[in-house]
C-alpha cells in the first residue's frame, strides 16, 4: 500500500523538519534555501528538490508524473559547402499538441546555432544561458567562442545536473575558421558530447534518418556550388517533412538554416527556409510525384 506523504510543509516551506537525510545534524533550511537561490536557478521550496518528482511518484500520489512524453524532429548534416540544420515546430503535451510554431533553432550568435529536442523549457533555458556565456566570452576575449568550446560548456552544465531530471537532446553547430568547415556537436542531458557528420534527434528521427541517408550521397556528388546548396536545403526540408508525416508528435512548419563561412558582415548562417507548412508540402510533393490527392 502506498505511503501517505505529509504535505503540511508546503504551506510554510521554511518550517520543514530541521533534520538532514540521516537525521544526525540540525539544518537551517532558511539559510540553505537562501544560499541555493542566491545567483542560481530558483528551486522548489521542498525538502529535497533534486528528487522531488521521483519521491512523489514513489508514493503513488500522482500516477504518470514522471512519464514525460516528448515529440520533435531535428537534424543537422555536413556537406561540401557547410552544414544544414532543419527542424519541425510542434510542441507536444502528452497526447495533445501544445504549439505548432515553436522555434527549435536557438540563434546563439551570428556564427553559432543550437537545436532543441526533449523538454522545451530545459532546452530553451540552457541554450539561452549558453548564449549569454558565449557573449561574455566574446566581450572578454575579443573573439567568438569556438563551436567545440561552446558544445563543451553546455555538456559540462548538463553533466553537473546529471540525474536530476533534465530532458535535452541538442546539437551545437557553427563554422570552424581554422579548418574552414562547418562542425556539428551532439550534446545530451547526460553530459555526452559527440562530434559527427550528421545527427537527428527526436521521436521522428528514425524517419528523418531514412530520407537523409538515402539522399546525402547525391548532394555531396553535385559539383556546382549553388546547385549543391539548393539540393542540401531540399534534403533537409524533405527529411523533416517525411518525419512529420509519419510521426504524430512532429509537425507544424519546417525551418532550414545553412551554416557557411562568415560573410562580409560576419554572419555565419542563413535562414534559408523561415517556415513552410508541412501540410502544403505534403500536397506539393504528392503532386510532383503524380499521386492523386484522394489516393
Amino acid at each position: 500500500m502506498a505511503s501517505v506523504m505529509d504535505w503540511s510543509f508546503m504551506d510554510e516551506p521554511l518550517l520543514m523538519p530541521a533534520k538532514d537525510l540521516e537525521g544526525d545534524e540540525e539544518v537551517d533550511y532558511k539559510q540553505v534555501l537562501s544560499e541555493l537561490n542566491d545567483n542560481r536557478i530558483q528551486i522548489a521550496p521542498v525538502m529535497h528538490p533534486s528528487t522531488f518528482c521521483a519521491d512523489i511518484k514513489a508514493t503513488g500520489a500522482a500516477p504518470g508524473l514522471m512519464d514525460f512524453k516528448h515529440g520533435t524532429t531535428t537534424l543537422a548534416f555536413k556537406f561540401p559547402h557547410g552544414v544544414i540544420v532543419a527542424v519541425d515546430a510542434r510542441a507536444s503535451m502528452g497526447s495533445f499538441v501544445g504549439s505548432g510554431t515553436v522555434k527549435k533553432v536557438i540563434e546563439i550568435n551570428s556564427q553559432l546555432l543550437g537545436t532543441m529536442a526533449g523538454g522545451a523549457a530545459d532546452c530553451s533555458f540552457w541554450e539561452r544561458h549558453l548564449t549569454k556565456l558565449c557573449r561574455m566570452h566574446e566581450l572578454r576575449n575579443k573573439r567568438k567562442m569556438a563551436v567545440g568550446a561552446a558544445a563543451n560548456v553546455l555538456a559540462n552544465i548538463f553533466f553537473h545536473y546529471r540525474g536530476q531530471g533534465l530532458s535535452c537532446g541538442t546539437m551545437v553547430t557553427g563554422w570552424n575558421p581554422q579548418k574552414n568547415e562547418g562542425e556539428i556537436y551532439w550534446v545530451d542531458d547526460r553530459g555526452d558530447r559527440i562530434q559527427g557528420e550528421r545527427f537527428s534527434c527526436g521521436s521522428g528521427s528514425t524517419f528523418a534518418y531514412g530520407v537523409l541517408d538515402s539522399g546525402i550521397d547525391e548532394v555531396r556528388a553535385t559539383q556546382d556550388k549553388q546547385e549543391c546548396i539548393n539540393k542540401a536545403i531540399e534534403l533537409g526540408r524533405r527529411s523533416i517533412y517525411h518525419a512529420t508525416h509519419r510521426d504524430g508528435a512532429s509537425g507544424g512548419v519546417v525551418r532550414v538554416y545553412h551554416i557557411h563561412s562568415p560573410d562580409a558582415n560576419g554572419n555565419g548562417w542563413t535562414n534559408s527556409i523561415v517556415g513552410e507548412d508541412v501540410n502544403k508540402l505534403h500536397y506539393m510533393y504528392r503532386e510532383a510525384e503524380g499521386v492523386p490527392f484522394n489516393a
